[in-house]
């Protein structure tokens, strides 16, 4: 018998009130110990302000090496780990989130997820974990996702990270505290795919002038 497949709201609303659960078995949080060891050092010998803007995530916030520049109204915290995906964050929440009591979390993270196999689907459900372990600790804060954008590196997940945004956009609509930056035509050019000129040479990471963009989009989701 043939299944019909559902229409794209209902299939978010099944999506949102699924049980929360992220599958730990077999992913190695271990790699990522010298890292969050090395932010714990930097904490114990120059503690960042409570109450400041925390941006958390893979490369994109790890390489963004002018943050605090760039937003000099702020108290700024770059806790970046190249490679991770959103479970990571998630998992190491106790000791590079919690302690700072941040004001809000910006987060990007999900394509390393979707490199790594995971369905949209999966990817959605990581995002709703971090959100519900943040709220359990921290409940005040306000977290922001900022949006997958494509890449000439990984062109071919295009269709997945739109559909990882699509959801996670459609629910920070239901949720309290929970904002969505839209970075996805950041990248684009008029023929609607990555310009090659806003990249590093791996054709993955922005380069100064795609960090540039970014920022400008990002720029108008920070505290006045």
């Amino acid at each position: 018998m043939n299944q019909i497949p559902l229409p794209a709201a209902v299939l978010f609303a099944v999506l949102a009130h699924l049980p929360v659960c992220v599958a730990e078995t077999g992913h190695d949080f271990a790699k990522w110990e010298p890292e969050i060891s090395a932010y714990e050092q930097m904490d114990q010998t120059n503690p960042p302000p409570k109450g400041g803007l925390l941006f958390i995530g893979y490369s994109t916030i790890r390489l963004w090496k002018t943050l605090a520049e760039d937003f000099l109204a702020h108290q700024v915290i770059n806790r970046g780990f190249g490679g991770s995906q959103i479970i990571d964050a998630t998992h190491f929440a106790d000791r590079i989130i919690f302690p700072y009591q941040p004001l809000m979390i910006f987060l990007r993270a999900g394509g390393n997820d979707l490199w790594a196999g995971k369905s949209p689907e999966q990817v959605f459900q990581d995002f709703k974990a971090f959100v519900q372990k943040v709220r359990s600790k921290v409940p005040q804060t306000t977290i922001v996702f900022i949006s997958l954008s494509p890449s000439v590196a990984r062109w071919q997940q295009a269709g997945k990270e739109k559909a990882v945004n699509a959801m996670i956009e459609a629910y920070t609509r239901t949720a309290s505290s929970i904002r969505f930056v839209d970075t996805w035509s950041v990248p684009l050019g008029p023929d609607a795919r990555p310009r090659e000129e806003l990249f590093l040479p791996d054709k993955l990471h922005f380069n100064a002038d795609g960090y540039k963009l970014l920022i400008e989009r990002v720029r108008p989701y920070l505290p006045k």
